[in-house]
């Protein structure tokens, strides 16, 4: 072999020993997999009855709300009101009967109701005349010719009736409104319900950790009882929230017209709720058409008109009234013995005060119901102000809660990863933990909050005629 080959099979059998002498490289150590099991992580249970859409809601809404069926009642009322009202403007016809027997003189024929003896002339026609005992029929007709006060009754019991049906349609749109938050609410509460079963598997994950950290010496007892603290305060977390959503789920199922709690299913849209709102609903054109201020101004003018009726009752009345009285006779069956008509005109002259009172009293209504028109009509403009500019703050706050949340996840798997390797100690890992817990939450209520934002600004300006 030349010797200029020496060097380097030197080298090569050198190199050859070293990487004889030198160990294997081990694979990277697997992370520590805690295995947890609690009770208290199993899922909520269900509701005994489930909302499958917003078409069955709105339908149970409709079928069993107490509110909706005493505002239709009103509507009734305001009918009948105004049936009244109208009956004072139409004729009046009245039949009645009788029969007459005077027990002392019982040959002596007796006017029925009254008693007053009959005199001959009345029965005597062609020969005949009344019978002992005597039998009566008579009819009356009345009719009101000129009678202000009246009119203006009817047109106070139109207004009324206006009033009652604008009614109807606020307590729908109030209705539709509360269902909605009903709605947000419950799956609101099953998301932070979920997010708690969440978290506390996560501390006792971290509580898992630090107990395997302790038993290979390079943790404290400190280090444990801080994350069994954190189990604790997660605990404490997932009952508060299992409550809040028992309760919300009460809230939805008096709602909906029932008894005890009612869920949401599983696979409910509360994305799309919005749209489905808005295909049961149909928006306003001005704030101005909104049916509580229809339901204000229709009061309003129905105070406005019962005051002036009470007014119009210093002025005086015309009628028409007509009369036909028949009775038994010898030879009978009988005859008509008078039929007269005749125009009555009435004037009040003193009633001890009565009417004045009267028109006070509905002054005072009228007063009350323009005080009510005007706080309405500021309400309805601080509230429509108000759901607009939520949307924007419900828009912003998702944004920014998104934001912490991607920096607290971030912050707690640093975190966790420096505590495995002893950079960290619990306390640093605890409140990363509860940061992290806090902040999922936090995005999840903002995420429902945008979605009710924008359902407050529909339905604040909406119509719902469902």
């Amino acid at each position: 072999m030349p010797l200029r080959f020496a060097p380097l099979l030197g080298l090569i059998a050198t190199t050859a020993l070293a990487a004889q002498d030198t160990p294997t490289a081990l694979p990277p150590p697997t992370p520590f997999q805690p295995k947890v099991e609690d009770a208290m992580l199993a899922p909520a249970p269900r509701a005994p009855r489930q909302v499958e859409s917003w078409e069955e809601a709105l339908a149970l809404l409709r079928e069993r709300s107490t509110d909706l069926q005493s505002a239709q009642a009103g509507i009734d009322r305001a009918e009948g009101r105004w049936r009244q009202a109208l009956a004072a403007l139409l004729p009046n016809v009245r039949a009645s009967a009788g029969v007459g027997y005077d027990l002392l003189n019982p040959d002596t024929p007796v006017t029925p109701g009254t008693g007053t003896p009959l005199g001959g002339g009345q029965g005597s026609g062609n020969g005949r005349q009344p019978t002992a005992p005597l039998g009566t029929a008579s009819v009356s007709l009345s009719q009101s010719v000129v009678d202000v006060g009246a009119w203006r009754g009817l047109s106070s019991a139109e207004a009324g009736q206006r009033g009652a049906e604008a009614s109807v349609q606020d307590v729908r749109r109030r209705l539709t409104l509360g269902l909605s938050r009903a709605l947000v609410a419950v799956v609101a509460a099953e998301r932070a319900a979920e997010l708690n079963r969440v978290g506390l598997r996560q501390a006792l994950e971290r509580a898992a950790l630090a107990q395997r950290t302790l038993e290979l010496g390079a943790g404290t007892q400190l280090d444990l009882a801080r994350t069994r603290q954190d189990v604790a305060v997660a605990r404490q977390a997932l009952i508060s929230g299992d409550e809040q959503l028992r309760r919300a789920r009460e809230a939805l199922g008096l709602a909906l017209g029932f008894e005890h709690a009612v869920g949401v299913s599983p696979g409910f849209q509360l994305q799309g709720l919005v749209a489905q709102t808005q295909a049961s609903c149909a928006p306003l054109q001005s704030v101005g058409e909104r049916p509580d201020l229809l339901a204000a101004r229709a009061q309003l003018e129905s105070a406005r008109d019962s005051r002036r009726q009470a007014s119009a009752g210093y002025l005086p009345t015309v009628g028409v009234s007509s009369n036909l009285f028949a009775l038994t006779t010898e030879p009978g069956p009988g005859r008509v013995s008078t039929w007269s008509i005749s125009a009555v005109l009435s004037v009040p002259l003193w009633e001890g005060g009565l009417r004045q009172g009267l028109v006070r009293e509905r002054a005072g209504v009228e007063q009350q119901a323009a005080a009510a028109l005007e706080r309405s009509r500021r309400e309805v403009a601080l509230e429509v102000a108000r759901t607009r500019r939520g949307v924007e703050v419900a828009e912003a706050l998702v944004k920014t809660a998104a934001e912490g949340r991607a920096l607290a996840e971030q912050t707690d798997q640093l975190t966790r990863r420096s505590f495995e390797i002893g950079r960290a100690n619990s306390l640093e890992l605890v409140q990363s933990a509860a940061n992290l817990r806090q902040a999922e939450l936090a995005l999840a209520l903002r995420e429902f909050e945008q979605v009710q934002a924008r359902l407050d600004a529909f339905l604040t300006e909406a119509r719902c005629d469902w």
